[in-house]
């Protein structure tokens, strides 16, 4: 089934598409999607209703990011063979970790803000995992037990606050709007297998990433097993799995991104997102 968050920033209500491709609100039956309640079983109950009395929402209207007040936003990098050549680095012999501030989650379709003098801002498709159970020390055979649903992220990054300025690449990836979520939290009974999804991004109608999960270094089961055995996954936490191919570092020339461009994306099942990049006017 697939949930999301929709209206106004701040304010948003959670839904869920029906069979015929409606927004139904689901303020009747659940607060809104949060680490509190966006648990394998809490999804699994929703999902086991009767949607044909809930209100259908206005299709303009906003979509939100898929998790609310998010607690941990962590990372994935240089996960994808054909990246890791394409940044001339070697594959991982174990995980590259990092975190995101979660105040750079936002929308799907929410504005990429360019950073205050940037002019490496660059794009990362990715497939995100959101944790649906306490997770502990878990074997890669039961790692996809405890996942709530799969979801398609942006993980924006600034590569001259990433690489240039020394520390931790949090700096690079962190800046308001550098975290499109969603648009949907898609369980996986319907997401199907996570290691065979495609994934693309086009910029200004330009596709410059066009891959598959299948290239991946570290499989989902192996990422969430492998971080479970150093820190307890919690229900809402946000893991983006790394990207493919394709990004502006790695092109030759590089290319990075400026006001007035739009980029698109998506993951196989997962949805679409649509941003435009603006100056940061603040």
């Amino acid at each position: 089934m697939k949930f999301l968050r929709h209206g106004p920033v701040g304010n948003e209500k959670p839904g869920c598409l029906d069979s015929d491709g409606n927004i139904r609100d689901l303020s009747a039956l659940i607060a809104d999607f949060t680490p509190e309640t966006v648990t394998c079983e809490q999804l699994t109950a929703l999902a086991d209703q009767d949607l044909s009395a809930l209100p259908i929402v206005d299709p303009a209207t906003r979509i939100g990011p898929c998790v609310g007040a998010a607690r941990n936003f962590y990372a994935v990098g240089l996960n994808y063979a054909r990246h890791a050549r394409e940044t001339n680095n070697p594959e991982p012999k174990e995980p590259v970790l990092f975190s995101k501030s979660t105040s750079s989650i936002c929308g799907p379709n929410d504005p990429i803000i360019l950073p205050r003098g940037s002019v490496k801002t660059d794009w990362e498709v990715e497939l995100g995992i959101i944790i649906g159970r306490p997770c502990s020390y878990v074997s890669k055979d039961e790692a996809l037990e405890y996942v709530a649903g799969f979801c398609t992220i942006n993980d924006v990054s600034e590569r001259a606050y990433q690489i240039e300025r020394g520390g931790q690449w949090i700096k690079g990836k962190s800046a308001p709007n550098f975290g499109p979520l969603g648009p949907w939290i898609v369980t996986p009974d319907e997401a199907g297998d996570p290691q065979n999804l495609s994934l693309s991004l086009s910029v200004n109608g330009e596709t410059v990433q066009n891959s598959s999960t299948a290239d991946m270094i570290f499989s989902v089961a192996e990422i969430i097993s492998y971080m479970s055995g150093f820190m307890r996954l919690m229900p809402g936490d946000i893991i983006a799995t790394g990207t493919p191919e394709g990004v502006g570092l790695g092109l030759t020339p590089p290319r990075f991104l400026s006001a007035g461009d739009v980029v698109e994306l998506s993951v196989e099942g997962l949805g679409t997102q649509r941003q435009t990049v603006v100056a940061n006017e603040q």
